[in-house]
This record gives C-alpha cells, sequence and structure tokens, in this order.
C-alpha cells in the first residue's frame, strides 16, 4: 500500500507499534501510512481493525497481539482494555518512566525547538498504584448481560460516554466500593433516577470522593441534577458510620453538558471539607479545591519546585495558580513574601484559611485570573505589585495565558519556576520565555500518574 492510500473502515491490517501518541495510543506505519491503534504497546506487533480511516492516517483498535512487546506485563484491573483510566497498566513500569523522559525530551525538541535542554530521569513511585486520594464516579443506568437495566457507577470508556462499572479502582484507595454500594442501593431503595444527560432528566451525576492520606479523613460530595436526595438524613447517617467519613455534601449542577461540578455545596453532615498534610503543613480541602490527586509524588514535585527556587529568606515570590496554597505556604518558610493569585474564589478561602491554620503570616492570597491581575499592575488597589525575585507558575493544561507571559518578562524575576502537566505547552511557554531573555536550565519529569501517560514536569529558567 502507498503513502497517499487511503485505508477503509474495517479493512484488517498487520502493523508494528514504534511509539505512544500522548494519550497512550500505539502509533504504527504502514507504507508511510500512520495508524494510531488503541489497545497496542510500543514493541507489539498486532492485528488490528481501522475504525476511522482518514487520508493520510486511520485510527484502529487491536484485535490480537501477534508478538507481544518485551515491556508487556498482566494487566492486574479486570476492567483496564475498557475503563478510559489506565491506558498504561499492561505496559511494565520501568517502560512508563523511559517512555515518559523520552517524550518530554521528544516535545520540547519539536514544539518548542529545544534540542539540547537537559531532560533528568523520570522520579517515579517504588508502588505505582493505590495513590490516588480523589475519585470522581458517574453514575448512570446500564444494560446487564440478561437485558435487564441497573444503577451502577465507574468510569468512562475512553473518549466516550459509555459507563464500565468499576466498583474498586485499583489507583484508588480500598474502601470506595463500600461507598458506592451504600449509596447505589439508597437510590434504588428510594427510586432515585441517575442524570441522563440526552434529555437532561433524573436526579444524581456523580459521586466524589475525597480522601486525606495522612489524616484518614474521607469526603463524599453526591454531584446532583436538583438540591435533594429522597431520604438523605437516612443516607448521609449510613456513610457516617464508615471509619474516617468527616464530611458528606451535595453539589447542585443543573446546568447541560459534561462539566462535573457546580457552584454551589449544600453541607450535610460535618462541615464542607477535610484536612490533610503534605509534610509537615496541614491543609483544607473542599469538594472544588485543586489538590494534587497522588500526595506522595506531591511532595516530590514541590520539593523540586522549592529546590529550584533557590530561596534564601529574603525573596519576594508570586506563586501563580495557585490552588489552595500548596506551593506558596511551602514557599513562604523560605521566602521573605508569598504573594499567591487563584481564579477559584472557594480556593482563595481555602489557602487563606490554610495559611492560618499553619501559622504563616507572609504568604497573601488574591481571587482572579493571574493574567489579568498580574498584568494590571496591582494585586489590591492602590498598593503596586512588587518586584518578584522568583515567579512560580502551575498553570492547567492549556499553559499559561499569553499576556501573563509577557507581564512576567517585563517585572523580570530572577528565576521563573515553571511546574507543568502538559509538555506540549510547556514547550510552547518555554519558547516565549526563551526567547524573552530567560534560559531553561532543565526540566525535571515527575511520574505523578502511573498507568496512564500522563506526566508533570519541573522547569527552572533564570535570567540571560
Amino acid at each position: 500500500m502507498s503513502g497517499d492510500r487511503q485505508m477503509k473502515k474495517n479493512d484488517i491490517t498487520e502493523v508494528y507499534i514504534e511509539d505512544f501518541t500522548k494519550t497512550g495510543e500505539g502509533i504504527g506505519h504502514i507504507d508511510g501510512y500512520t495508524l494510531f491503534v488503541k489497545d497496542a504497546l510500543i514493541g507489539d506487533r498486532v492485528r488490528a481493525v481501522i475504525t476511522r480511516p482518514k487520508k493520510h492516517y486511520a485510527y484502529a483498535k487491536a484485535l490480537e497481539i501477534t508478538e507481544p512487546s518485551p515491556d508487556r506485563t498482566g494487566a492486574l484491573c479486570p476492567c483496564a482494555r475498557q475503563c478510559g483510566g489506565c491506558n498504561f497498566q499492561e505496559y511494565s513500569y520501568e517502560a512508563q518512566l523511559r517512555w515518559k523522559r523520552r517524550h518530554v525530551e521528544q516535545t520540547l525538541r519539536k514544539i518548542g525547538g529545544f534540542e539540547n535542554l537537559e531532560v533528568r530521569d523520570v522520579l517515579g513511585m517504588e508502588k505505582p498504584f493505590r495513590y490516588r486520594n480523589k475519585a470522581q464516579y458517574p453514575v448512570a443506568e446500564i444494560r446487564t448481560k440478561s437485558g435487564e437495566t441497573e444503577i451502577a457507577a465507574g468510569f468512562y470508556a475512553g473518549h466516550t460516554h459509555y459507563l464500565v462499572p468499576v466498583r474498586d479502582c485499583l489507583l484508588t484507595d480500598r474502601g470506595d466500593e463500600e461507598i458506592l454500594d451504600i449509596i447505589l442501593e439508597h437510590m434504588r431503595r428510594f427510586h432515585v433516577k441517575p442524570y441522563d444527560e440526552t434529555d437532561g432528566s433524573g436526579l444524581v451525576r456523580h459521586i466524589l470522593i475525597r480522601r486525606g492520606k495522612r489524616s484518614g479523613q474521607i469526603l463524599v460530595c453526591i454531584i446532583i441534577n436538583g438540591r435533594n436526595v429522597p431520604g438523605m438524613a437516612s443516607l448521609a447517617e449510613k456513610l457516617g458510620q464508615i471509619e474516617g467519613m468527616t464530611s458528606v455534601s451535595l453539589n447542585v449542577n443543573r446546568k447541560p453538558g459534561n462539566v462535573i461540578m457546580g457552584d454551589e455545596i449544600i453541607p450535610v453532615l460535618g462541615d464542607p471539607w477535610i484536612s490533610d498534610q503534605l509534610g509537615d503543613l496541614t491543609f483544607r480541602i473542599s469538594p472544588k479545591s485543586f489538590y494534587q490527586v497522588n500526595p506522595e509524588q506531591t511532595e516530590v514535585l514541590y520539593g523540586e519546585a522549592c529546590r529550584a527556587a533557590g530561596l534564601t529568606g529574603r525573596e519576594t515570590v508570586f506563586d501563580l495558580y495557585c490552588g489552595i496554597g500548596t506551593i506558596s505556604l511551602r514557599l513562604a518558610r523560605e521566602a521573605a513574601e508569598v504573594y499567591g493569585v487563584e481564579i477559584v474564589p472557594q480556593a482563595i478561602q481555602d489557602a487563606k484559611q490554610n495559611a492560618r491554620l499553619n501559622g504563616i503570616g507572609n504568604a497573601h492570597f488574591y481571587a482572579g485570573a493571574a493574567e489579568e491581575l498580574v498584568v494590571r499592575g496591582y494585586f489590591e488597589e492602590g498598593v503596586p505589585l512588587k518586584k518578584p525575585d522568583v515567579v512560580v507558575v502551575d498553570p492547567p493544561r492549556k499553559g499559561c495565558d499569553g499576556k501573563l507571559l509577557d507581564t512576567i518578562l517585563k517585572l523580570e524575576p530572577r528565576r521563573i519556576v515553571y511546574v507543568s502537566c502538559d509538555p506540549a505547552t510547556l514547550a510552547r511557554d518555554l519558547r516565549i520565555l526563551s526567547d524573552g531573555g530567560y534560559r531553561p536550565e532543565y526540566v525535571q519529569p515527575v511520574d505523578m500518574f502511573p498507568q496512564t501517560s500522563h506526566v508533570e514536569t519541573v522547569c527552572l529558567l533564570t535570567h540571560s
């Protein structure tokens, strides 16, 4: 087959897998025609069926592994292939770490043009399972093999809204299945329908479970298409009997679409938050708070960020996209002053509370878009911004706003510490900062999400 010949849907072919996409599909080539193959690993030779053909490439699904990769292992979870969460679970952990380092290196080269930037070995986990402190389970009616319908909770299959029932995810702590069983049984008993996104009917949309890994506290938040669940007092009483259960609440989300949480939290049992510790700091975590889901590796990640900041106790630090203050408060122990900015007002309330909980008075927090607050030149009206010695950015997957990067360049901090969850937007933003006079010194990947294709990084930039 020539490179300009398009394959057809349901064609079956054999291909060797050479690499992964950033979302974990295998990549293979047949005479210049590219295949993106689901359920295939680097080093596999597979028989694959074409599912979505295009002119120069096609999406496919592995039917048979004719020659397995030397790095292929057996999946521990029976739902690993159906569920969209663990696309690397059949890939040895050592191979996962090697690929993630190479992926970061190649992305920085291809998108940012960085040929000789030092990318260090990925900092991985000794035990790369049971690491998540948070899970969001969609709830739906599904059809059983016998043709009947039943209410189930689980996760969506990759790139779909088809629910795969999961009671015990191997990335989360044991015990979620007990919580899910209590809620689903309550829904059956009180005839509570799950939300149907096709017509907006039904009540229960998601079940959010958060755990304090060190505190042992548990938070359950039920996201609903309404303001109450029938028999909620009885449900809260049953959940409250679980050891560690500290908080039960409802979240109101009546909006169509796939945004999980709404704006309003209704407390039902206890306060609408739990506490947990990172290092020697205590944090209050609400249902909507951004708090890293892998606390063990979060300490590694933030430790790398603080080392990169190179603080001596005299510096003014800006922590942009600060969340509930997890990095800010750690930096404040080693800086003169830290100013944290976050767009979510509830997160800023939590950050201020966390500063008080830890007796830290030199960390100041402001609600708003970082690109707007920094660009306008003040956090508080009438008080001009101090010139920062160090700027720390930990943006969402889309990366930093262009206006914010321009303003950071004008502020001319001595160091910039960029914490990234997407190598592609990291490469793009590093290119802008590099062209503006900053030299990337190194990139340190940290494996926050074992068994998946995601990787976080810390990059230090210094003024040229």
